[in-house]
């Protein structure tokens, strides 16, 4: 077992504990012993020939009350002592990029980091479906407002995406007759300067938006069903959504093992898969959520399977 946890996450201080995946990988890192780092991503540098990150040393307890506590601040250069989880959320911008770039020199210096940072590069989370073909629902990727218009009349209702998302942030359900639908167009593709993602409405939405996680290849035993509120088609539990644990399903798992094996030849060894119906949707690398929920519900330590598979 490696001697350092540096983990590379968002604002400690505004994390919900309940629910929070970088939290649950915190608690467990800490009870196998290992010595806690908590960063930024902006706090990676790379000085006089060494990747580094300025750090604090962080304790954790499951407690709303008071959730952490920091040491001082002082720089940490990597190597082979190291478990590195990239855990900042999207978008995939310029600073989330030059973060990666950082990372690969921390993997050069002897670093194991999780996810590997150029498959968080190569894997964008909606165009990374497209290696899978035979599991996805009809879908289209485009600029072109004239493809998209027609690719909804086709399929009669479609869910439009931006590329770059998260948590169910600008995504429509159009019709053809919508009478925004040029508004959701231009919203999308900033006047056809950039490419949306528009697929398919799967009726299966109303029995949930299914997260099943898949650590190092292997699905977990549970998913989460994320379903849609009264007032939302968006099964996100950040858009009022409703989580609901079910055990894993045979579509479920088909899927499962059918992008287990890419994703571990690329180094993703943590990703969320979201499956409506027997459909994948979306293939979630950058931060995963839902091990908070999934414990809770059925007594499990999903993040003590992640780091069996990553440093035993």
């Amino acid at each position: 077992m490696r001697r350092n946890l540096v983990v590379v996450m968002d604002d400690i201080a505004e994390i919900k504990i309940g629910k929070d995946t970088s939290f649950a990988l915190l608690l467990e890192g800490q009870r196998r012993g290992y010595r806690v780092l908590y960063l930024n991503e902006t706090d990676l540098f790379f000085q006089d020939g060494r990747a580094g990150a300025t750090v604090r040393e962080v304790q954790v307890r499951d407690d709303p009350a008071g959730w952490y506590e920091l040491d001082c601040t002082r720089p940490h250069y990597f190597g082979p002592e190291d478990l590195v989880l990239m855990r900042a959320d999207p978008p995939v911008d310029p600073d989330y990029l030059h973060a990666t770039y950082l990372l690969d020199l921390a993997e050069a210096a002897g670093a194991r980091v999780v996810n590997r940072p150029r498959a968080l590069r190569e894997f964008n989370e909606k165009l990374a479906i497209g290696r899978f073909p035979d599991l996805i629902p009809p879908t289209l990727v485009s600029a072109s407002h004239a493809m998209i218009r027609d690719f909804v009349r086709k399929q009669g209702k479609a869910v439009l995406k931006p590329l770059d998302g998260m948590g169910g942030r600008g995504i429509f359900l159009a019709t053809a007759d919508d009478p925004n639908l040029n508004s959701m167009l231009e919203s999308l593709t900033g006047a056809e300067r950039r490419p949306a993602m528009a697929q398919a409405f799967l009726p299966e939405i109303q029995d949930g938006d299914k997260r099943v996680l898949v650590i190092g290849g292997r699905p977990a035993d549970y998913v989460l069903a994320r379903i849609p509120g009264n007032e939302d088609f968006r099964g996100n539990l950040a858009r009022g959504g409703r989580g609901e644990g079910r055990r894993l399903g045979p579509a479920d798992r088909a899927i499962a093992e059918a992008v287990g094996p890419t994703l571990v030849e690329h180094g993703i060894m943590l990703a969320g898969l979201d499956v409506i119906g027997d459909r994948l949707t979306e293939i979630n690398v950058t931060s995963p959520t839902c091990i908070r929920e999934l414990d809770a519900q059925f007594g499990l330590n999903i993040a003590g399977q992640l780091f069996d598979a990553v440093d035993p």
